[in-house]
């Protein structure tokens, strides 16, 4: 090989740690959270306390424990609407299949997991199946959850919430699994912070070190030309959405757990808040760009937005506003983000 081809050769040539850090897709994320940080932190005293934190942690993680596997599912090139719905539905089979059949409350969960992995492989089944948009698809599921969710609730129980489990066997320890809080330095913490660490820890490992975030990145990139080196979209598609399932399980359990009662309306519209909350971390739209721990980020964000209003005695309406300012600011940024880091190859 001549000097001229080493030269030109793109793996060959040293990267700097500016390029390295301006490629980040997180980047945007990582300094918009500083900067919610900075604000709440001198409006409202009581966000930087420890069980200020800890209560900004706690939101953030029921949001997180989501947004990890929207996020990688986006960086595939689709979108799930049934998300949201998918969580109160696995609570929901969980509290009515224990109750109904007076079994020992880990026979319902185990139940739950094994139904919702199957709404996950259905999603991704009929996307590969039928060729129409994630958007329809998902959104069908979600109008399907939505009704099914209302009338089995009010056939089983003959109100539009769940009856108590809270005496039946199993509660405890599935509350321990699932809901419990641990005390750190006298300052309690939930377990679904663990449990989001834990996603977050996982998906990032599956991204950058295996082959199937390989595959991730190139059917996000073009699923044409990912299946013309031999990339099994089908298949990376299908375990996507029933990545999105097992979240929606772990979500639901924690929901269940912690209030031993689900209303059935519960979950309508935070689909959207996962969404957000992937691509204030970084994640394109149009798929094949993103992160994990940037999704974690922008979950991070909703949750000191969420809570800093509240510690900063603000009208909670205009939670809303702040968040649309900060999808618009992220996206703008991280567009910029993009930009600076090809200009500087």
């Amino acid at each position: 090989m001549t000097a001229t081809a080493l030269a030109v050769d793109e793996r060959l040539l040293r990267t700097s740690p500016l390029r390295r850090l301006l490629g980040r897709p997180e980047l945007g994320s990582v300094v918009g959270a500083l900067a919610v940080f900075l604000f709440f932190a001198l409006v409202a005293d009581s966000f930087v306390r420890a069980a200020g934190l800890s209560t900004v942690l706690y939101a953030a993680s029921t949001i997180g424990i989501m947004a990890v596997p929207v996020a990688l599912l986006m960086i595939g090139g689709e979108f799930d609407l049934s998300a949201g719905v998918m969580v109160t539905s696995s609570a929901l089979i969980s509290s009515m299949f224990s109750f109904r059949m007076t079994a020992n409350v880990w026979v319902g969960v185990g139940v739950s997991l094994l139904v919702t992995l199957a709404i996950g492989f259905f999603n991704g089944f009929m996307l590969t199946r039928t060729g129409l948009p994630s958007f329809i698809i998902t959104l069908g599921t979600f109008l399907m959850l939505t009704g099914t969710n209302l009338g089995f609730t009010k056939l089983i129980s003959g109100t539009v919430s769940t009856k108590t489990i809270a005496d039946m066997e199993g509660f405890e320890s599935a509350r321990a699994v699932f809901a419990s809080v641990l005390t750190v330095g006298g300052v309690d913490f939930k377990i679904t912070i663990l449990w989001w660490l834990g996603l977050v820890a996982l998906a990032s490992w599956i991204l950058l070190r295996t082959r199937v975030g390989n595959w991730i990145f190139a059917v996000g990139g073009g699923k044409d030309a990912a299946r013309a080196v031999g990339v099994p979209v089908d298949r990376t598609r299908i375990g996507l959405y029933m990545g999105v399932s097992l979240a929606a399980w772990i979500a639901g359990q924690h929901l269940l757990f912690s209030f031993d009662v689900v209303q059935s309306g519960e979950g309508v519209g935070k689909e959207l808040t996962y969404i957000i909350a992937a691509v204030i971390g970084g994640c394109l739209i149009t798929g094949g760009y993103g992160s994990a721990i940037g999704s974690a980020v922008g979950a991070l964000i909703f949750g000191m937005t969420d809570k800093g209003i509240v510690f900063a005695e603000w009208n909670p309406d205009w939670f809303k506003f702040f968040l649309g300012a900060m999808l618009l600011l992220a996206t703008l940024l991280n567009a910029w983000v993009r930009k600076r880091a090809e200009a500087t190859k």
